[in-house]
C-alpha cells in the first residue's frame, strides 16, 4: 500500500512538473527582421557553409558569413540547430 502511494505521489509530481514547464516555455515569436529571407540551421551547419550555399552572382561567401553574423548578432559565429538566421537580399 505504501509503495502504491509513493508511486502515485511521484507520478503526480511528474505531471505537475510537466505542466509547469509547459507553461513556462510559452512565448510569442515575433520576427526581428520582417520581410527578410531566412535559413533554419540544421545539425552540422556553419555560418560560412550557409553563406556559401546562398551566395549568388559571385558574392564572397566569407563577406556574406560576416554579414550573417552581424545581422543575427552572433559575436563568435557559433550557431545552433533550430536557430533561424536572417540573410540580407542583394
Amino acid at each position: 500500500m505504501v509503495v502504491i502511494g509513493m508511486v502515485l505521489l511521484a507520478l503526480g509530481g511528474f505531471w505537475l512538473g510537466t505542466r509547469t514547464a509547459g507553461h513556462a516555455s510559452v512565448a510569442v515569436m515575433v520576427p526581428e527582421h520582417p520581410g527578410l529571407p531566412w535559413v533554419d540551421v540544421r545539425t552540422g551547419d556553419t555560418a560560412w557553409g550557409i553563406a556559401d550555399a546562398v551566395a549568388r552572382d559571385g558574392r564572397d561567401p566569407e563577406a556574406l558569413a560576416e554579414e550573417i553574423k552581424r545581422l543575427n548578432r552572433l559575436p563568435d559565429g557559433k550557431i545552433r540547430p533550430g536557430t533561424r538566421l536572417y540573410i540580407l537580399r542583394r
